[in-house]
């Protein structure tokens, strides 16, 4: 291997909730590695923004109006895609949410939003993206996001940590199925991450929790989102050729810690 191996030149990628937080990191971090950017997201201000940004990098960037719980526009989405690049080669199925509610007290109205913002969204992206992988040959890459909590319990995102272990599960499945087409399927799992969505609840933080967080996360901070592109960019790179199927942790060791934490002395010590 070459320090080459990192780049994805000529790659066409297509990144669902490009516009903000999580996807908008990943979008940069693949453009800044050579590929070509296609954004499907509602937020269209936002979404053309980063489309420039991206086009400022010297690479060419699109941008699709797209509302990824219907099904038609997912599929309208890649076929501009191919439309205009003549590829697909990486898909990052970003598009999720949530709020918190218990779940004694969520309606099917709720379910179905959590089910069709986080899982069918993923699928209905992965099957017209891999299609077009497959009929080009030259293989893929599919990175879908999920959560911590798609691993652990999760009290009052009942549903949607539901949605993030389907997505988890589904991760391992299509690898197998994919194969034989080298499309690798990854799945990422962040953590506490800086984002503008998050940014309200980590500023209300009294000090106490706000160490008490620093505690609980073993590398003593929040993550960012260019670290999470960061991990996107090496897993639709030929660095990470013989690996697929797997579900990595990008959380600062959240998961790893499972009740232990830091006390002040760097000692650790369980639910402290």
């Amino acid at each position: 291997m070459t320090p080459s191996d990192i780049l994805l030149t000529g790659q066409v990628a297509i990144v669902t909730g490009g516009a903000n937080g999580i996807g908008e990191g990943i979008a940069l971090a693949l453009a800044r590695f050579g590929a070509d950017v296609v954004i499907g997201d509602l937020d269209q201000a936002k979404g053309e923004a980063v489309a420039q940004a991206i086009r400022t990098l010297g690479r060419r960037a699109l941008l699709v109006p797209t509302d990824c719980t219907d099904t038609q526009q997912v599929q309208r989405l890649v076929d501009l895609a191919v439309e205009h690049f003549q590829r697909v080669d990486i898909l990052v199925n970003n598009v999720g949410g949530t709020r918190q509610v218990k779940f004694m007290d969520q309606g099917e109205r709720s379910w179905r939003k959590h089910i069709d913002l986080n899982l069918v969204s993923m699928l209905a992206a992965t099957q017209a993206a891999a299609r077009v992988m497959i009929a080009g040959g030259r293989g893929g890459t599919l990175i879908n996001i999920a959560s911590s909590e798609g691993l652990r319990a999760a009290p009052g995102y009942a549903v949607y940590a539901a949605c993030k272990a389907g997505m988890i599960s589904f991760t391992r499945t299509l690898a197998l199925e994919l194969s034989e087409h080298r499309i690798r399927v990854f799945a990422l799992a962040p953590d506490m991450l800086l984002t503008p969505g998050l940014q309200p609840f980590y500023d209300a933080a009294t000090p106490a929790q706000a160490a008490a967080r620093d505690r609980y996360i073993p590398l003593g901070r929040l993550g960012s989102v260019e670290e999470i592109g960061g991990v996107a960019v090496f897993l639709a790179s030929p660095m990470a050729s013989y690996l697929t199927g797997i579900t990595l942790s990008v959380d600062g060791g959240t998961i790893a810690s499972s009740g232990w934490s830091r006390a002040e002395d760097n000692s650790w010590a369980l639910f402290h």
